[in-house]
């Protein structure tokens, strides 16, 4: 199949899988369009939001039309790197056989990824960054695609472990789910208050979402939209030439290249989701909230005058 050919059947294939999702998840359309994206993309999603806001059941709705083996973690502050990753024990032949952890699947839900200590969360490291595990110092393999999507509770809430910068870094994407409206509520609570079992069809398959990503890297660029990434996040920084104004005034740190890695990788893949064969400036601008948000560390000024991460990335777009 050409690659043209490959486009618009994920165009076709993109929105029979957005409706299926729909079957269940009432609302939040933007919220399922992003961690599509950043499953075309084979990146990692981080969603944020209060308790009940049906987070977990999302993922697991996703992973069910994605046709992918999923495994979910609940993190929990006594969780140990071992129940993540697995163990080595020794067998009735006396010799060490790797039992593999729940890490060892296509899609980990990492829920409320925050209710755990930083030496828990960090065992996800290198299997988000390298798709492998280190375990007695052997390397395992994780099988493509594999994603973790992670739920996290605000901050504020008791609790909680801030994840680190490095970690946070790692995720493609850092998705705020807000409170449905009230037309969405109704129809939330009367879906889920009868006796209904919906049943998903799979639209995808593991060939089909790998083949889906390298389909992505191959759709070509404008240098002069690869250039307004950079500057876009070269404008997070703080005392770099291309600081913004509100930037130098409260932000502690900017984003990395890895921001500017994945606005293009997102840009590619909400260019093609829509049947264009290249992104343009506007494609970057429309996922530019979810890569920066989590990679922007504001100030003590911005927490005193109440400056929000997403006003200081309006202003800069």
């Amino acid at each position: 199949m050409s690659d043209v050919a490959a486009l618009k059947e994920l165009v076709k294939k993109h929105q029979i899988l957005r409706d299926e999702i729909a079957r269940v998840i009432i609302g939040q359309k933007d919220v399922v369009e992003e961690i599509l994206l950043s499953v075309y993309s084979g990146g990692h999603a981080l969603l944020i939001g209060v308790p009940g806001l049906a987070k977990t059941l999302m993922i697991r709705t996703v992973s069910d039309v994605l046709g992918l083996d999923f495994k979910r973690i609940q993190f929990t502050p006594d969780l140990m790197p071992s129940d993540i990753l697995g163990n080595e024990i020794l067998d009735a032949n006396r010799e060490f056989r790797f039992i593999k952890g729940p890490v060892f699947a296509n899609i980990i839900l990492a829920d409320e990824i925050n209710r755990t200590p930083p030496k828990t969360q960090a065992a996800l490291l290198e299997a988000m960054q390298e798709r492998s595990v280190t375990v007695s110092g052997k390397r395992h393999d994780l099988k493509p695609p594999y994603f973790v999507l992670a739920t996290q509770n605000p901050i504020e809430q008791e609790g909680t472990y801030p994840l680190p910068e490095a970690q946070l870094d790692r995720f493609m994407f850092a998705i705020e789910l807000g409170y449905p409206s009230f037309e969405e509520e109704v129809a939330v609570v009367k879906s889920t208050t009868v006796d209904r079992e919906v049943k998903l069809s799979p639209v995808f398959d593991a060939a089909e979402i790998v083949a889906v990503q390298h389909l992505v890297r191959r759709i070509p660029v404008a240098d002069n939209v690869v250039e307004y990434a950079v500057r876009l996040v070269g404008s997070t920084r703080p005392g770099s030439p291309q600081a913004a104004k509100i930037v130098s005034e409260y932000v502690d740190w900017g984003a990395g290249p890895r921001a500017s890695q994945n606005l293009i990788l997102a840009a590619k893949t909400h260019a093609a989701v829509r049947g264009k064969f290249s992104p343009d400036i506007e494609d970057v601008k429309a996922v530019a909230t979810g890569i920066l948000r989590h990679r922007i560390i504001k100030n003590y000024k911005a927490e005193a005058e109440n400056i929000s991460v997403e006003y200081i990335i309006k202003t800069l777009l």
